[in-house]
């Protein structure tokens, strides 16, 4: 059976049927989910239960793994997970939910903040394929917002405005919106800001989009009060309703998004249940823009 894609929303969100996640994909399965993922941004894969390494192999159909380094702050030989995927559960190395004053917790709540992944490192990632292993009983749902459609409804005065607008992005903007400020230097070193259009272009099918994130926190050639108030701005504009897909977790489910193409953000569930979610990061190919240092 070929591989079929609904819409979900009136934007954006596809969900996949016809293929298993568990087997190698064919050439012309892997062209097919490529294409779904330019025009639709997400994909919603049900009942894929999936084991660690064949989901980074499915995730390999699309590019190289990004380096997980200077993306969070456990250290490696804290890392519950070994094989290469990105750990977002709520849970430690001894497999039970962490404490609620644990620091690496604190840093993670971060994720209940829109954001695109890995937008705080000069080649942002591509794409970020999730897969739920264990689904919290409360809460815990994820929102993600198309930039594209977002961009599109903007007016042509503030396109024009923030076509060039170049900001930086770094993990301690985003996590000192919620008061985090507890870093080593070794993070202060991995966590500079890098710089990223505030409007980028999509290399398959040219579409603009917004490139908004909570670790945007200042814009080359403005204030940053100036600068704020307008992320703010463009951020409430982004993330309204119309503009906005809420994913209730399944077991099983594997949900996989374009970062060039859209935020997105969990919502707070019960932290004292385990919520076991395992990321595979796509790596980007280019910056957004020429990195010089971020002052």
């Amino acid at each position: 059976m070929p591989i079929q894609i609904k819409q979900l929303h009136r934007h954006f969100v596809g969900e996949v049927s016809g293929v298993d996640l568990t087997k190698p994909l064919t050439e012309d399965e892997a062209r097919d989910i490529e294409a779904g993922m330019d025009q639709y941004a997400v994909l919603i894969f049900h009942g894929q239960d999936i084991s660690d390494e064949q989901q980074m192999a499915f995730a390999l159909n699309f590019g190289e793994r990004e380096n997980p380094r200077g993306g969070n702050i456990v250290k490696p030989q804290d890392s519950r997970l070994s094989t290469g995927l990105n750990d977002v559960s709520n849970l430690g190395k001894d497999g039970k939910p962490l404490p609620p004053d644990s620091r690496v917790h604190l840093f993670n709540l971060g994720n209940c903040l829109w954001h695109s992944d890995s937008s705080f490192r000069p080649v942002p990632a591509k794409f970020s394929l999730l897969s739920a292993r264990v689904v919290n009983p409360k809460g815990g749902n994820t929102e993600f917002a198309d930039m594209r459609a977002a961009y599109d409804a903007l007016d042509d005065e503030t396109k024009a405005e923030i076509e060039d607008m170049i900001c930086e992005h770094s993990l301690m903007y985003s996590r000192g919106s919620l008061g985090f400020l507890d870093y080593t230097e070794e993070e202060k070193q991995l966590f500079k800001p890098v710089l990223q259009r505030l409007v980028r272009t999509h290399p398959a099918h040219g579409r603009k989009s917004l490139y908004l994130s909570s670790h945007a926190g200042a814009i080359q050639g403005m204030t940053v009060p100036e600068a704020r108030l307008l992320l703010r701005d463009l951020n409430e504009h982004a993330t309204q309703s119309e503009f906005v897909y809420v994913h209730k977790w399944a077991l099983h489910d594997l949900v996989m998004w374009d970062n060039r193409q859209t935020m997105h953000r969990v919502r707070r569930y019960d932290q004292s249940q385990p919520r076991d979610m395992r990321r595979a990061t796509v790596a980007g190919t280019a910056p957004t823009v020429a990195q010089q240092a971020a002052e």
